[in-house]
């Protein structure tokens, strides 16, 4: 028994021998990390980062490209510096500073890199390159920066920033370090894995001052980065920059749709930022005065601000009672001002004429009978299953819904469902006559910028649109991907649209001729969208030519009075300037009126 016992240790000790010489053999010979760590002393591990794809507009003008940086990284244990104060000097930085960052990194790792100064430009990089190699533990890195040679579009395309903790977390894949720059909004947030590459490495050999002596082992362990693929805009870059140009000074959006595509050849936020403002070291003060900024520039107003879309719901209105079969366009309602408030000289107008003069009693009378169809012999029941169908084809519409733009942070507006009023009324106890002011495009519905160009899509199209999106196609290496997307139907029949697209037209004719533009036949309608605070805001959507329309778009401008002022004459501006290419001479009035403010003076 002893004997065998003997055996036993025997066999136990030659198991545990195997097993460190395996793990021996593998550790020296067939994983690398290991001959890396333990040569870490004389290898500097240099992180390449691949240059960010580029991003141009629907011609092929460069919005955004790269310019080069380079970030300072530390090694904790590596760390000599014996003059500390000729050190931080190099820097333009405090004793305390350094210590801090010092710190810093120490509690990410103390044997791998981490950032100690960011964004150095090539000529402070070239004062401080011959004294950084007499500290050990601090490595140059090379990678780029955003830069826009036009300062416009900041709140679509977005910016790029240093990854957050939480966002380190979320990355399944491990790609990202800490440090590395991601899309944080827009456009650069959206496609960043079309926009990021692939970063690469390469082991340098290195002398005790930091000197490179040359490749590690030829350059076996060697990657090479990839550069990320650029991305080709559906923007119209002089349209944008002229748009930009109409909204200074004032508070509100512009969204500019081609009708057969779905791409936006515009998108104002005003008031807006520079986007290079947000790049390099100045990016954290930049970012805090933007963000306390009373005005919100970083608010992306087309497709986050949210209006009652005012009379511009009418349209909707008039479509919805056409595909029901509730009024035909020879139906006349008398504009019975008892009732609720109109304005104009009107008495009993057909469909084309209630749009025309945006009749108020008009269209109180077809949401009625949208609402009220007799499905149901209770007055609140039949008003509940009138609501629903009623937003059913608002759903259709693009209302109350996300669109989905291929940006984030989309809102969804406001169309009230029966649950919504059963919350305030309790169930069974509204109908119509608590619900009426939804038929003029007030009341509790809201509606963002993006959703009533969409709108203005429909129309053009005569009953779909595609959806809205900032970005037509990936440009890669190898080929030219065309992004394709959705087509979507509202649900009423092409002929409908007759009536409402020619009063449109006369609209711009008539109470809109400041939108007028001699050649372009232009359908609009104007919204004054009420605003308790202070003056309403004008608003105004449109689309053009009636025929084979190029464009269609929605101008908001807050606390600027009627419709048919400066929303109508922007819009007739922008037109003019993407169909014919430039704004004629003889409309240098209107522009002058719209940027001198001359529509306060009616308020």
């Amino acid at each position: 028994m002893i004997e065998n016992r003997k055996y036993y240790i025997q066999i136990i000790f030659i198991l545990v021998g195997i097993i460190f010489l395996t793990k021996l053999f593998f550790i020296q010979v067939l994983d690398s990390r290991y001959k890396l760590a333990a040569e870490n002393n004389v290898i500097n591990k240099v992180v390449e980062y691949p240059y960010r794809g580029l991003i141009y507009d629907r011609n092929m003008n460069i919005m955004v490209h790269n310019t080069p940086v380079y970030d300072i990284m530390v090694v904790p244990k590596e760390v000599q510096v014996e003059d500390t104060t000729k050190f931080i000097s190099l820097f333009d930085i405090t004793e305390e500073d350094f210590t801090e960052r010092i710190q810093k990194a120490k509690r990410y790792s103390y044997i791998k890199q981490s950032l100690f100064y960011p964004q150095l430009s090539n000529e402070e990089f070239a004062k401080i390159q011959d004294e950084l190699v007499s500290y050990q533990g601090f490595y140059p890195i090379a990678r780029t920066v955003r830069k826009y040679p036009e300062p416009v579009l900041a709140n679509g395309l977005g910016y790029i920033g240093e990854i957050s903790k939480r966002q380190l977390t979320k990355d399944t894949l491990n790609y990202y370090q800490s440090g590395d720059f991601i899309g944080i909004s827009g456009v650069e947030a959206s496609y960043e894995e079309e926009l990021r590459g692939k970063r690469g490495v390469k082991y340098k050999l290195v002398n005790v001052r930091g000197i490179e002596k040359g490749s590690f082992n030829d350059g076996a362990f060697d990657t090479l980065s990839v550069p990320g693929n650029n991305l080709v805009s559906s923007i119209d870059l002089p349209l944008q920059k002229y748009a930009e140009y109409l909204m200074q000074d004032k508070v509100g959006s512009i969204v500019a749709i081609e009708p057969s595509t779905g791409e936006i050849l515009a998108m104002v936020s005003s008031p807006s930022y520079n986007p290079n403002d947000l790049t390099g070291r100045k990016y954290s003060s930049n970012f805090g005065r933007l963000n306390q900024d009373t005005l919100k520039p970083l608010f992306n107003r087309p497709i986050q601000a949210q209006y009652r879309p005012g009379s511009v719901f009418k349209l909707v209105q008039s479509l919805i009672a056409l595909q029901e079969g509730v009024v035909q366009p020879s139906t006349r309602i008398v504009c019975n001002r008892g009732i609720i408030n109109c304005h104009g000289a009107h008495t009993k107008e057909d469909l084309h004429g209630a749009i025309k003069f945006s009749c108020n009693p008009y269209f109180y009378q077809t949401f009625k009978r949208i609402i009220q169809q007799g499905k149901e012999d209770n007055m609140n029941k039949d008003a509940r299953i009138g609501l629903n169908l009623w937003d059913d084809y608002l759903h259709k519409f693009g209302f109350g819904r996300r669109l989905g733009i291929d940006i984030p942070n989309e809102g969804k507006g406001m169309i009230p469902a029966p649950t919504y009023y059963d919350r305030y009324y309790g169930k069974d106890h509204w109908n119509f006559y608590t619900i009426y002011s939804l038929s003029i495009g007030e009341g509790e519905l809201l509606t963002t910028p993006l959703q009533v160009a969409n709108l203005a899509s429909i129309l053009a199209n005569r009953g779909y649109f595609i959806r809205p999106h900032l970005v037509k196609g990936i440009d890669t290496p190898d080929s030219y991907l065309k992004l394709d997307f959705e087509k979507e139907e509202v649900g009423v029949n092409p002929e409908h649209f007759t009536t409402v697209v020619d009063a449109m037209a006369e609209i711009v004719e008539g109470t809109a001729r400041v939108a007028r533009v001699d050649g372009i036949e232009i359908c609009g309608k104007t919204g004054t969208v009420q605003n308790k605070d202070s003056y309403d805001h004008s608003a105004f959507m449109c689309f053009a030519p009636k025929e084979t329309p190029k464009i269609a778009l929605s101008v908001y401008v807050e606390n600027a009075g009627w419709g048919g002022g400066v929303a109508a004459a922007i819009s007739g501006l922008l037109v003019e300037k993407y169909v014919k290419g430039e704004v004629s001479p003889n409309r240098a009035w209107v522009e002058n009126y719209v940027m001198s403010k001359a529509y306060l003076n009616n308020l």
